[in-house]
């Protein structure tokens, strides 16, 4: 068991992490007194930590409350559940539980763009802040995604955008952004959550307090129960109404609109599949109900090549693309590229497998039904999905991503698409869904090369 805390009340900071060390440096400047609380920290988390910070103290082992007596608050990363025995024991004891974003939003004075959803979120959070550099606008961004957000803090900043975790929500009380979305829901992290409800609500809790909410038509789980006196925007791949964004189709072409007006061409974009479209969209819908100059977010948008692992082509051959997707750690994000990239017409190649967090596959049988001819399988939950799969399309199980690329390979033919969206997280094989792709893409290549 770790020494009792007795000497003064004092904030506690559990996990040291990428959050747990912005959160002590913070503090540190405050010149507040804190201790770090992490059950198995990292030798080299250990070492920098007694570096950058001699005075304080780090408790390691098991979580245990009656050892945190005296403490003022606790601040959470969000890799700790609130659901935590011990942070539970703390929260019933009426102590404070919060994150590093509500520290961050007591502080801030620039308005705060805010953006979660379970897919497309880090691309909209980039090409928010892109489209803010365009317009000459001083921008921080960060949050869930690169820099955290108390290493944001600026005083010349004129706009923060924050991607949002529903891990960080969580423990957010005080948010007040100028504009808000929930890009979108589908089934994520049920392994932290007890159902999809539990998930869907704690992603509805970025609206708070909003001045504009930026709303997803086509998906009714990012409508909020009540949109109190804030400003509503929604966003469509279909076609908008009048004073709303979406797509226009015209002689088959698709234009990006708000309400009748033609924004632009979407054969203008270099991000590619209509859920790339709805990314753009709500993009601009946030930008706009912040005040960005509409031609130099259009500017931007046609700037923007995308982000690694999302919906990226990385190989070609044979007239067969090669597509590197492997941020798709859910279903929900492989949903959206087979029907943004296929179209109903059984042009995809699916790789796909992995760790699925206790995720139901059968959503995907419509889909796959529909846009695939083939898929082969790796990892931890291939067989949960080939449960499903295998009775509508050829299904290949393979023990490497090497033999998982080859045998999709011999499936595809000229005009067809080889997807690596996995529908799972990738620890199970690999460091990270980053290592994932970047080796889908070396295989690819190779593969195209020989």
């Amino acid at each position: 068991m770790s020494t009792l805390i007795a000497t003064n009340r004092i904030a506690l900071i559990v996990g040291l992490g990428v959050t747990g060390f912005s959160v002590a440096r913070y503090l540190s400047r405050q010149g507040r007194a804190f201790v770090v609380a992490d059950q198995a920290p990292k030798a080299e988390s250990v070492e920098r930590f007694r570096k950058e910070f001699p005075e304080a103290r780090l408790i390691t082992g098991e979580f245990d409350y009656s050892a945190w007596q005296g403490i003022s608050e606790i601040i959470l990363s969000p890799g700790v559940p609130r659901k935590h025995p011990a942070i539970a024991a703390a929260i019933a004891d009426g102590v404070p539980v919060i994150g590093d974003i509500e520290l961050f939003v007591r502080e801030a004075r620039a308005p705060i763009v805010a953006i979660t959803g379970s897919n497309g979120k880090t691309t909209v959070t980039t090409l928010v802040g892109e489209m803010a550099k365009a317009a000459g606008v001083a921008v921080k961004v960060g949050g869930n995604v690169g820099t955290p957000v108390l290493d944001l803090l600026d005083a010349a900043a004129e706009l923060y955008v924050l991607e949002l975790s529903s891990f960080q929500l969580e423990s957010t009380v005080s948010l007040k952004a100028a504009a808000a979305t929930v890009l979108n829901v589908s089934p994520d992290h049920m392994d932290r959550y007890d159902n999809l409800g539990e998930y869907h609500f704690t992603k509805q809790r970025i609206y708070m307090n909003a001045k504009h909410l930026v709303i997803n038509r086509d998906d009714p789980l990012t409508h909020p129960p009540m949109a109190q006196d804030a400003q509503v925007t929604r966003f469509t791949v279909g076609e908008p109404d009048l004073k709303d964004f979406g797509v226009h189709r015209e002689n088959g072409r698709l234009f990006l609109a708000l309400g009748l007006r033609q924004l632009l061409d979407a054969a203008e974009l270099k991000i590619r599949g209509l859920h790339n479209f709805a990314n753009a969209l709500a993009a601009l819908a946030l930008g706009r109900a912040v005040g960005l100059a509409e031609d130099a977010m259009l500017d931007a948008l046609k700037k923007f090549p995308g982000l690694p692992h999302r919906c990226q082509l990385v190989a070609q051959k044979n007239s067969v693309d090669y597509v590197n997707d492997s941020k798709a750690t859910n279903i929900g994000a492989t949903e959206a590229a087979l029907k943004g990239l296929a179209g109903g017409q059984r042009k995809i190649v699916l790789i796909a497998g992995g760790d699925g967090k206790g995720a139901d596959f059968s959503s995907l049988a419509d889909l796959v039904r529909e846009n695939v001819k083939a898929i082969t399988l790796i990892g931890k939950d291939a067989e949960k999905i080939a449960q499903v799969c295998a009775p509508l399309v050829p299904v290949e199980r393979c023990t490497t991503l090497q033999e998982a690329v080859e045998k999709a390979a011999q499936y595809a033919q000229p005009g067809d698409t080889v997807l690596l969206s996995p529908a799972c997280a990738s620890l199970d094989m690999f460091k990270n869904y980053e290592d994932r792709g970047e080796q889908f893409r070396v295989i690819a290549e190779r593969l195209c090369q020989s």
